[in-house]
């Protein structure tokens, strides 16, 4: 007597995917419903399930409460990006990595901050101003602004000898993180900083995490000219 194969919910999801992009179902199609799935693989409605809030989440399928699953009439895909330390990017690409803390201070949060967290009361906040060095040159400034309410601890750090980036990372996972990619000119005050030509096309990452509903950091990081960022999906 042999053991039927257990499917894991990776398995059935790997297998509904490849029957949507061979064109099994189309765009628009209703898929069969989570039960008729497991019967159909030999697993448990609960495995399917899991797959499916998998496929969903990643743009390929809409799963409507009483309406069933459908094909997305134009998927989305999408990758993961997995927020970096800093100092080990630098030193993976074989450079020495230095840290320089540029100014901290207690501020009220501009309306632009208090607009990313979707906050509509002010309150003090920390403003971190620091810059990231790849052997001694000028890698990544960011300006990053933590909400004490969510992140007490951070006032206890070192910031001087420990990066906001790196403690942060390593110490307050978030739920969820809204970010914004774009390329600009960079202005004098980026020249300073960063060491480069005024008018140099710039990579900017806008990035603001939360922890369920509790706002956790809204960073703006200016990168170098010619700083690339790599993401695998």
């Amino acid at each position: 007597m042999t053991d039927k194969p257990r499917h894991s919910w990776v398995t059935i999801r790997d297998r509904i995917r490849e029957m949507i992009l061979n064109s099994t179902y189309g765009p628009g199609d209703k898929l069969p419903r989570d039960e008729e799935f497991a019967g159909r693989f030999g697993c448990a409605r609960s495995t399917v399930h899991r797959a499916m809030q998998d496929l969903a989440q990643n743009g390929l399928v809409q799963r409507r409460r009483k309406g069933g699953t459908t094909v997305q009439r134009d998927p989305v895909t999408r990758a993961t990006l997995n927020i970096p330390i800093t100092r080990l990017e630098v030193e993976q690409k074989g450079s020495v990595y230095r840290y320089q803390l540029i100014r901290q201070s207690m501020q009220p949060p501009s309306a632009a901050i208090l607009a990313n967290f979707g906050l509509h009361e002010a309150r003090p906040m920390l403003r971190v101003e620091a810059l990231h060095l790849a052997d001694s040159r000028p890698y990544i400034f960011e300006d990053r602004w933590i909400c004490l309410e969510t992140v007490p601890e951070i006032k206890d750090v070192d910031l001087t000898r420990e990066s906001a980036n790196e403690w942060l990372v390593r110490n307050r996972p978030y739920s969820r993180c809204d970010l914004r990619l774009y390329a600009r000119r960079g202005t004098k005050s980026d020249s300073e900083i960063l060491q480069s030509d005024v008018g140099n096309a710039l990579f900017v990452m806008e990035r603001t995490t939360w922890i369920g509903d509790a706002p956790i950091t809204s960073l703006r990081a200016v990168a170098h000219p010619g700083y690339q960022l790599f993401t695998q999906g």
